[in-house]
């Protein structure tokens, strides 16, 4: 539980600190905010020691097909 806070408050600190200096950049503001959102529930699934897939995984089950088939080919 005081994981969960501390993420809550150090995501907070950090909006608190970096949204005013966005405001004049909306493209800035818009990455910003989204890489915040996305990060600060994975932070929390991670303390929580929740499982969260491999992006690696995700890429190589992507290739594998292309691989095997390069593989096929060369042999």
């Amino acid at each position: 539980m005081w994981a969960i806070a501390g993420l809550l408050a150090a995501a907070g600190i950090c909006a608190a600190i970096e949204l005013p200096s966005l405001a004049g950049h909306k493209k800035d503001l818009w990455i910003f905010t989204l890489l915040l959102l996305l990060g600060t529930p994975l932070s929390i699934a991670a303390a929580l020691k929740a499982p969260i897939p491999n992006p690696l995984d995700w890429i190589a089950a992507v290739y594998r097909p292309i691989g095997n088939w390069m593989k096929n080919l060369f042999e």
